[in-house]
């Protein structure tokens, strides 16, 4: 609550030490709804509120959600100074009292589902595709996967009168940057970094903050209180990307950077880190593929398909092309034309919206022209929509739009099959005719010869099909079969994967592993040490 103010509106300060510190200013939420309705008037009262933030007046407009204090230097080096401060302390903990976290973090997000899915949709996610963002942590947190992640962490055998371990210990001060399209479930996984016996410091978006305060704020924090962890364990700020990211560099006391973002800035960062002594978790772009064989359930493939579609393909794990079985070509791009014309845009509070407002489309026009430049075919969509779906030239929705391209070989000279798009542009790659063992052969070495490693997807019911997929692609770090793309499981990683999706020390991304380093223990009783080398 603002001081002054009626109507309720979050307001939250830097969290540091366990304490709200006051920034340099502020920056102010208003909803997505407005930008859709009046863009004008909109953008008038976040300028007016960050210019003057005692303007009353503009800040119980209905409009107005929230805001959060601002980082300079001096608030991101004092975030740093107090994680490394009680990291210590907070690695001493039993790893079973920290793993409680986990499970209260869970319980907690259920209470105040509702709530949280409010400010999601007020910084414009689809109301279902924030339900969807929210069922990622539901299985993160799950007993089963928690049940997992305590077994790596620790286990222990007897071998010859001795007691061995081998367990996980913490890196020490674990530093987040969530990305701009979904940073309060990003800043989410945070959670099991601090079960690894982590200090953390989280940046929240200056463009879209008030989320990911909530979530560090109203979730977090309250439940390391409840654990008993040390102030400063757990520290937020809202801040500049660059001048944070360049602030951990230069500190000795971070010893983790999590970057969540581009391929190109996060392999920079990684070189940045690896000279500098840190470790580098990245979780950068995804050009992640759908293999549909001969013998799919097409209608089934098409559902999964259409999850390219979603967010209007401003979400990294969902499709981004897809190759199919030239026998069974014809009848799936027909279905997938289909259901995509049933994704439609609107306010993001609609249950049935999947289409997400996309302000830069130029890049996306430039794609499309490219691609039928080359021989590709259109077969649906390719125009700027408005609200109601009707084309426009001013329309702020991008319609779902299929390109079919003709021939596996020079598939990737089309920039929309090589690279992560973010747009709702999807290809369908048929290939030449040539027998089921070589083209079985050439699917699974296009898909091994992607740059990106993120998600992939087969859709067949063939056991052997199947069986040599999951035996011989070796890109990414999920491979689903005959599931949804972009579902989460318990036991299975969430986030992560190889080549420009992670860097050099790219694979699956378990972040409480990830944030940690094996070390192995052996406890002897009346050993001799010379027997132990030499035998008795």
């Amino acid at each position: 609550m603002v001081d002054g103010q009626d109507k309720p509106l979050y307001s939250y300060k830097l969290y540091i030490a366990g304490k709200d510190v006051d920034g340099e200013g502020w920056v102010y939420t208003v909803s997505s709804r407005s930008l859709l309705e009046d863009v004008f008037t909109s953008v008038s009262l976040k300028r007016a509120l960050e210019r003057n933030d005692h303007d009353e007046k503009a800040a119980a407009h209905p409009y107005v959600v929230g805001r959060c204090a601002v980082a300079g230097d001096s608030g991101i080096d004092l975030a740093t100074e107090s994680a490394a401060a009680a990291a210590a302390a907070w690695a001493a903990v039993p790893l079973e009292r920290r793993m409680r976290v986990g499970s209260r973090f869970r319980e907690e997000l259920a209470r105040r589902e509702e709530e949280l899915i409010g400010l999601l949709v007020a910084e414009g996610h689809p109301v279902r595709l924030a339900r969807w963002e929210l069922s990622c942590l539901t299985q993160v947190y799950s007993e089963e996967s928690l049940d997992w992640y305590r077994q790596r962490m620790h286990t222990e055998f007897r071998h010859g009168g001795r007691r061995l371990i081998v367990r996980r210990q913490p890196d020490g001060v674990v530093a987040f940057n969530p990305p701009q399209n979904a940073p309060a479930p990003s800043a989410a996984l945070s959670v099991l970094a601090l079960m690894a016996g982590n200090a953390v410091v989280v940046r929240a978006p200056r463009s879209i903050a008030l989320s990911t305060m909530f979530v560090v704020r109203e979730l977090i924090a309250p439940l390391l209180v409840e654990a008993g962890a040390p102030p400063g364990v757990l520290n937020a700020v809202c801040s500049n990307p660059g001048q944070t990211v360049n602030r951990w560099l230069d500190s000795p006391l971070i010893h983790d950077i999590f970057y969540i973002g581009g391929s190109q800035e996060g392999l920079r960062l990684q070189e940045k880190c690896v000279a500098r002594g840190k470790k580098p978790i990245l979780e950068l772009a995804g050009n992640d593929g759908i293999i549909v064989w001969k013998d799919a359930d097409v209608a089934k493939a098409a559902e999964a398909i259409c999850e390219s579609f979603y967010g209007s393909g401003q979400i990294c794990m969902v499709p981004n092309y897809v190759v199919v079985h030239p026998e069974a070509a014809e009848a799936l791009i027909a279905e997938v034309a289909e259901q995509a014309a049933a994704v439609r845009p609107g306010y993001p509070e609609d249950e049935e919206v999947l289409l997400s407002p996309v302000r830069r489309s130029e890049r996306f026009f430039a794609l499309l022209r490219q691609a039928l430049d080359l021989g590709g075919e259109l077969v649906t969509g390719g125009r700027r929509i408005e609200l109601d779906g009707t084309p426009s030239d001013t329309g702020v929705f991008l319609e779902p739009t299929v390109v079919r391209v003709n021939g596996l070989t020079g598939a990737r000279q089309y920039d929309i099959v090589r690279e992560e798009t973010f747009f709702p542009l999807l290809p369908v790659v048929v290939p030449e005719l040539e027998s089921d063992d070589e083209l079985l052969d050439s699917l699974i070495d296009f898909v091994n010869a992607n740059q990106y490693g993120l998600r992939n997807s087969l859709w067949s019911r063939s056991s052997s099909v199947v069986d040599a997929f999951v035996q011989r692609v070796v890109n990414g770090g999920l491979l689903k079969v005959n599931d949804s793309h972009i579902g989460f499981l318990p036991y299975l990683p969430s986030h992560g994967g190889t080549g420009l999706t992670g860097g050099v020390f790219g694979e699956a991304n378990y972040p409480m592993l990830k944030t940690s380093h094996i070390q192995g223990v052996s406890i002897a009783h009346d050993v001799s040490p010379r027997d132990a080398v030499f035998g008795s």
